[in-house]
């Protein structure tokens, strides 16, 4: 599986991709608003459990890399969620690295993934919940169609501070 952008190309994640991976998880800027620093055999089950095979029906994650399509340099990754049965919905997340922040290019990788969960996967409905506070990851989910549906207070705790998640949705019938 491959999306291509005008800039950018996803694919699905490969054991190659370790590095990439790894560099991810333990960027403190990248993981600001996601979580501690996991520890590295967390790391290690989490991106052993993203090799899976997925379709639109799977439990686990669906985890694509993001490289720019002329040099190939990675940048970061994306992903989502399913929760098929019975509601077709998906949560999407994605992170990238600090060096690639403010370059439109994780409104352009989302773009090209809701594309795909939509007509090729036949979701209804794409999910995505934000810490209150980052910005610039509301900004990319407003760009991309993504309706602010909520505030979820104390939701989830974060470096042993309970924080807001902001929860946003995309329909189908949103385009």
């Amino acid at each position: 599986m491959q999306l291509v952008t005008e800039r950018l190309r996803l694919t699905r994640l490969k054991p190659e991709d370790w590095q990439l991976f790894h560099q991810v998880h333990t960027d403190e800027t990248t993981m600001k608003y996601i979580s501690a620093v996991p520890q590295l055999a967390d790391i290690r089950q989490r991106f052993s459990d993203r090799l899976a095979p997925w379709q639109r029906t799977s439990f686990h994650m669906l985890c694509l890399t993001i490289r720019l399509k002329e040099s190939g340099e990675e940048i970061g990754m994306i992903g989502a969620n399913p929760e098929w049965a019975p509601y077709r919905q998906a949560e999407v997340g994605y992170s990238l690295l600090k060096a690639h922040f403010g370059k439109g290019y994780g409104s352009e990788a989302v773009a090209a993934l809701a594309s795909y969960l939509f007509s090729e996967c036949e979701f209804h409905k794409l999910k995505a919940q934000v810490v209150e506070g980052n910005w610039a990851s509301r900004r990319v989910l407003e760009k991309n169609g993504f309706q602010l549906e909520g505030t979820l207070r104390d939701n989830y705790l974060l470096r042993g501070q309970w924080v807001n998640d902001w929860v946003f949705g995309r329909l189908k019938s949103d385009r």
